[in-house]
């Protein structure tokens, strides 16, 4: 979360899942406000991680679509464009969840 707060994310959510799904336990959801900036903090994040020895199980989407998605596990991180965000409202389908932070 710091890293993508670092690159100017905005409305940025660490949610707890663990007791409503059994894929991951925690969504991390950020938005940029440009391709190249959902580029810069996807890029960093997989670079910080990576220098900790931790590689994403999957990654999918991309800048051009407005919607990066970083699977590492226990943790999927969501980099979205501010419309694709507003569209497909993570936030409110898994409502339900424990909103761990938000920095906004």
């Amino acid at each position: 979360m710091e890293v993508a707060s670092e690159k100017q994310a905005n409305n940025i959510v660490l949610m707890d899942l663990r007791d409503l799904c059994s894929f991951t336990d925690y969504f991390v959801i950020c938005a940029g406000e440009s391709a190249r900036q959902i580029r810069t903090i996807s890029d960093e994040i997989e670079k910080t991680l990576k220098k900790e020895g931790v590689l994403p199980h999957h990654h999918e989407g991309s800048t051009d679509s407005g919607w990066v998605l970083l699977d590492y596990g226990d943790v999927i991180v969501h980099v979205f464009g501010a419309a694709e965000r507003d569209y497909y409202k993570l936030d409110e389908l898994w409502q339900e969840a424990k909103l761990v932070l938000r920095i906004q």
